[in-house]
C-alpha cells in the first residue's frame, strides 16, 4: 500500500516538476511580447493568448503538486498544536470529506463543459488565436484527477500511519517547506 502512495506522490511530483517548466517560458514568452509591440510595433494574439494557457496550465496542472507540498493556504490555528497522530486525523478526515467530494464535484460538473468544447473542438474567438481551447479546458479535468489522486495518496498515508506503520508517517509541513526552499 504505502508504494502505492509513492507512486501516486511520485506521479505528481513529476507533473508539478515538468510544469513549473512554464514559469521560465511565460517570463520569456511575455518579454517577447512587450519587446516586439514596444519595439518593433509587431504583435501576436497567439503570442500573448500563450502567455494566458501557460498561467492556466501551470496552475491547474500545479494544484496536486502544491496539495503535496503543503503549500495551500490552510486554516492551521489549532493544527500545528496538534500531535503527529492528530495531523495524520485531519489530514487524513479533511482528504476524504473535504478534498475528495470537491474534486469529485469538479470533474463532474465541468465534463459537460469540457465535452462540449471538444465536440466543437473549439478554438479561440481572437483572430490569429491559439486553436486549442478545447486542450485548455481539459486541464480543469486533469486538475481534478491529479487532485483525488493526491488526496487518494495522502489519505492511505495517513491511514497507514493511524494503523502504526510509522513509516508511512506524513513529513511535517514545516520540514516539508525548509526542504522545497532549500531546493
Amino acid at each position: 500500500m504505502l508504494r502505492l502512495v509513492h507512486r501516486l506522490e511520485a506521479l505528481n511530483e513529476w507533473v508539478g516538476r515538468t510544469l513549473s517548466w512554464l514559469t521560465l517560458l511565460m517570463v520569456l514568452v511575455t518579454f517577447a511580447v512587450v519587446v516586439l509591440r514596444y519595439a518593433f510595433d509587431m504583435g501576436w494574439i497567439a503570442m500573448q493568448e500563450s502567455v494566458t494557457y501557460m498561467h492556466a496550465c501551470l496552475f491547474l496542472g500545479g494544484a496536486a503538486f502544491t496539495l503535496k507540498h503543503h503549500g495551500h493556504v490552510r486554516v492551521d490555528i489549532f493544527f500545528h498544536s496538534f500531535s503527529r497522530r492528530g495531523q495524520a486525523w485531519v489530514d487524513l478526515l479533511g482528504s476524504l470529506f473535504l478534498l475528495m467530494p470537491v474534486s469529485v464535484f469538479i470533474g463532474w460538473i465541468s465534463w459537460d463543459y469540457v465535452a462540449s468544447s471538444w465536440g466543437l473542438f473549439e478554438g479561440s474567438r481572437e483572430a490569429g488565436g491559439l486553436p486549442g481551447v478545447f486542450l485548455l479546458k481539459t486541464m480543469i479535468l486533469a486538475m481534478a484527477g491529479l487532485l483525488i489522486l493526491q488526496g487518494l495518496a495522502v489519505a492511505l498515508r495517513c491511514g497507514l500511519f493511524l494503523g502504526g506503520m510509522n513509516e508511512a508517517m506524513p513529513v511535517p509541513m514545516e520540514e516539508e517547506q525548509e526542504e522545497v526552499l532549500d531546493g
